[in-house]
């Protein structure tokens, strides 16, 4: 890991609220139907302004910390936001200092271990607004880093 500035990003798309403990449990997991429709062929094609071909999590309004819930959005980061395609929702996710992991390997595993990892280490997390980009070549994690967290950890 190491310390990146994150640039702001304006993200669109679909958002549930959950926390750790639901997304362990197979019945009560709503992450991969998130997943299941931010997926589906064509689901950001009628959104204007697109980026990149990237598809982007935002993990955001943490109740308290890895054990509270939070959103996460699923979506493209766009331009602007200004008609916002019905069910969908626009977060900007701000730009801050944070921890930067690049995750590479077969998906969904090496992302899920990535997550766990953090899980162990929430001394270094702000739980303000985390950020995954998943592209080609796997997925970069950005963590909002807490304020004068600047060791490069290994």
């Amino acid at each position: 890991m190491i310390i990146a500035d994150r640039p702001e990003l304006l993200v669109v798309g679909y958002a549930i609220r959950t926390t750790s403990d639901a997304e362990e449990d197979p019945d009560r997991a709503r992450l991969p139907g998130l997943w299941q429709r931010a997926g589906a062929p064509g689901a950001f094609a009628h959104v204007p302004g697109r980026v990149d071909e990237n598809i982007y999590a935002v993990l955001t309004d943490y109740e308290s910390d890895h054990n509270g819930a939070y959103t996460q959005i699923v979506g493209i980061a766009v331009h602007t936001a200004a008609r916002l395609p019905e069910a969908m929702v626009a977060v900007r996710v701000p730009g801050v200092p944070c921890l930067h992991l690049e995750v590479r390997g077969p998906l969904p595993q090496t992302l899920l271990e990535a997550w766990q990892y953090l899980a162990q280490h929430p001394g270094r997390r702000s739980f303000t607004t985390d950020l995954e980009v998943h592209h080609q070549a796997g997925v970069d994690l950005y963590i909002a880093a807490r304020p004068n967290y600047s060791e490069v950890a290994g």
